[in-house]
């Protein structure tokens, strides 16, 4: 027999818990993350993802070439229509595969176009904003100069008359830019 030892201290007991059931996923959620955040030094088992089931591949050599005709014995019948299950079944699965990835193709051509359609977009509102921009900056430049022109009567008229017909042709231009068709149309 082992000799008698000291006796263990008590361990401190927990605090039980109260019994919560969830009522909604977002609830199962916050619960779990709190149960894991009660001790942060615990490693957290994460899940590795599961694979996607994949049917057997077919046999290289088929030793017993079959059918479910006469002259079979009773028993091979059931072997046959086993191995016509796994065949259809892995037919199935690779037309589902097939038709998978042509979708993910057909999406993934999508988002593509959508992209340039947006960069298109985002082009055509960046042109506009620019011309805008230039139009103020030009505004300020004429009031300037109208100003000096104001100060300095005598020697600016002439400069000013230049200028005018400049002016008028650039205004004309960007009239004609200005029809461009807008990006879209309210009230439709």
């Amino acid at each position: 027999m082992a000799a008698p030892s000291a006796p263990r201290p008590p361990r401190p007991r927990k605090e039980p818990q109260p019994l919560v059931i969830p009522r909604s996923a977002a609830e199962e959620q916050r619960l779990r993350l709190e149960r894991l955040m009660r001790n942060p030094e615990k490693t957290v088992p994460i899940p590795e993802k599961l694979n996607e089931w994949a049917p057997r591949p077919p046999p290289e050599f088929v030793r017993d070439v079959m059918g479910s005709s006469a002259g079979a014995g009773s028993g091979e019948f059931h072997v046959y229509r086993h191995l016509r299950r796994r065949e259809y079944q892995r037919q199935d699965f690779m037309d589902a595969m097939a038709e998978k990835q042509r979708l993910d193709e057909e999406f993934q051509k999508k988002l593509e176009r959508n992209k340039m359609i947006a960069e298109e977009q985002t082009a055509k509102r960046r042109r506009k904003r620019q011309k805008l921009k230039e139009k103020k900056l030009q505004a300020k430049k004429n009031k300037l100069e109208q100003k000096k022109q104001e100060k300095e009567p005598g020697q600016a008229q002439e400069q000013g008359s230049s200028e005018d017909d400049e002016e008028d042709s650039k205004e004309e231009e960007e009239k004609e830019d200005d029809a461009e068709e807008p990006s879209f149309v309210m009230g439709r």
